[in-house]
């Protein structure tokens, strides 16, 4: 037997139903057609090829919202995925629909440290040991314990589900297989790439973990980093490119020889379409244009969502959408709750619930001056303005936020050009998973958001809101104001 072999790694992560190719700078990229080329293309030209998917299959596009992930497993079939870990977005649609979900899938959904309270049994399969050309690749899943924050339709996982500590739960998979012959091991993780370094560095050298192929935190990478001898890769989000390793395994040795890694952009030029897998997206997408081709809008021009870490014309428009709808003095929209990257010049159903699909509620806070700078200052920590995973935020009008990019801090918070007052009280509208976990997203306890009055729930969906009032207008500008200022 030889003792070097070839092995192909493709991955993804936090594709979230992106189905669809779309335009960019005049160019055609990603959607799962040509993402579907691209891997047949490179299973017919390489001997040993795995595609691994590194969780947040669910939830973002029209269509998965409409078929409840149904429409993603079967396309997630069709693209001959290999093994994915579970997303906290997985559980989107409730904990019993997603057991349904795995029950479609072709292929193991892994997370080694989700378990149930009552039983103490593994939710989903713990591992998968992947045979092929001779080699024994392991693969471990590890979730993270945002699952345990969701809530779908009033249901409480924390109740019956429990998040064990990666690193034990990984030593004891680990240390179960020492003696049969495992060639290398890789963590499929969806927890965020800090907290990926942080289990990295964690990891026995004398365990055997080869590479971690991570998702959740949406990160790009020129290059791996390398952790404690353990490469750590993500592939963004979507389908807009895909990551790549070529890899010499080692045999004798149960290990990684050598290997590079890239991340390959899905367009025309090396990703030719899957015809069948086109035919089984326009079914669906059939179905769901005739219900979500409803007009509500349209903007004085295409609005822009760049990025969750900068302010967003498109966030702004909804975070004013609700402030009037509600008279608040404030509202705050999480940046990670929007999912598109333009709306307009013509805004229909569908195109509001592209963007914006999570309908999540909405509760008001009465904080103080002191309170609402609390939350400010918490939201741009230094820890966050140097790239920690983390919520950002898109303001209503009379916010504005000046940081200094060098210094890593906060230089003003004004509302309404002013400084802000100890004293002053102000109603800040905040949706409702950012106020279940007040103390990570906003450094506010409970009794501080009630010190003054006690928080109230004023919307059940806020998407539904946002639809409505953007109903009653038309020829909706882009704001002008500047409410998140980077010097």
């Amino acid at each position: 037997m030889s003792r070097f072999k070839k092995l192909t790694l493709i991955h993804s992560n936090d594709m979230h139903g992106d189905f669809m190719s779309e335009m960019v700078d005049s160019h055609l990229l990603g959607g799962v057609s040509m993402l579907s080329g691209y891997i047949s293309n490179v299973r017919k030209s390489e001997e040993n090829v795995i595609y691994a998917v590194a969780g947040d299959m669910l939830r973002g596009s029209v269509i998965d919202s409409e078929f409840k992930g149904l429409s993603t497993i079967e396309i997630m079939n069709m693209l001959t995925v290999d093994v994915a870990s579970v997303g906290n977005h997985e559980f989107d649609y409730g904990t019993a629909h997603l057991l349904l979900i795995e029950k479609c899938a072709r292929f193991p959904i892994v997370s080694a440290n989700i378990y149930v309270k009552n039983r103490m049994a593994h939710l989903f399969r713990s591992h998968y040991i992947k045979k092929i050309g001779g080699m024994k690749i392991l693969f471990i899943g590890i979730s993270t314990d945002d699952i345990l924050k969701m809530t779908p339709d009033g249901e409480n996982i924390s109740n019956f589900i429990d998040i064990r500590s990666a690193v034990d739960e990984i030593q004891k998979i680990c240390s179960r297989y020492k003696s049969s012959d495992i060639d290398i091991t890789v963590l499929l993780t969806h927890i965020g790439f800090e907290e990926d370094k942080k289990l990295a560095s964690l990891i026995d050298s004398e365990i055997g973990v080869d590479l971690i192929i991570g998702g959740h935190s949406h990160t790009f990478l020129e290059k791996p980093c390398v952790i404690n001898g353990i490469p750590i890769v993500q592939a963004v989000t979507g389908t807009d490119q895909v990551g790549r390793f070529d890899i010499t395994v080692d045999t004798y040795n149960n290990k990684i020889h050598s290997y590079t890694w890239e991340l390959i952009p899905i367009t025309p030029e090396n990703c030719p379409k899957d015809p069948a897998l086109e035919e089984i997206i326009k079914k669906y997408k059939n179905i769901t244009d005739i219900k979500y081709s409803r007009y509500i809008t349209r903007t004085s021009r295409v609005l822009k969502n760049e990025s969750r870490k900068c302010e967003s014309e498109v966030g702004m428009v909804f975070a004013d959408a609700l402030r009037d709808y509600f008279e608040l003095d404030v509202v705050m929209i999480a940046s990670g709750s929007l999912r598109a990257d333009t709306l307009g010049e013509i805004v229909e159903y569908g195109d509001l619930l592209e963007m914006f699909p999570f309908a999540d509620e909405l509760y008001r806070l009465t904080l103080s001056g002191k309170l609402f700078k609390k939350v400010i200052t918490h939201v741009f920590r230094k820890e966050a303005l140097e790239g920690q995973h983390t919520e950002f935020y898109q303001y209503s009008r009379g916010v504005q936020i000046t940081v200094s990019e060098k210094e890593k801090r906060i230089t003003s918070i004004l509302f309404n050009g002013n400084d802000i007052d100890d004293d002053m009280i102000l109603t800040v509208g905040i949706q409702g998973y950012h106020y279940k976990n007040s103390e990570k997203c906003l450094g506010l306890t409970s009794d501080e958001m009630s010190q003054i009055k006690p928080c109230r729930l004023i919307a059940a969906r806020d998407n539904v809101i946002i639809d409505e009032y953007l109903s009653s207008q038309e020829l909706i500008k882009a704001p002008v104001d500047k409410r998140w200022i980077v010097i």
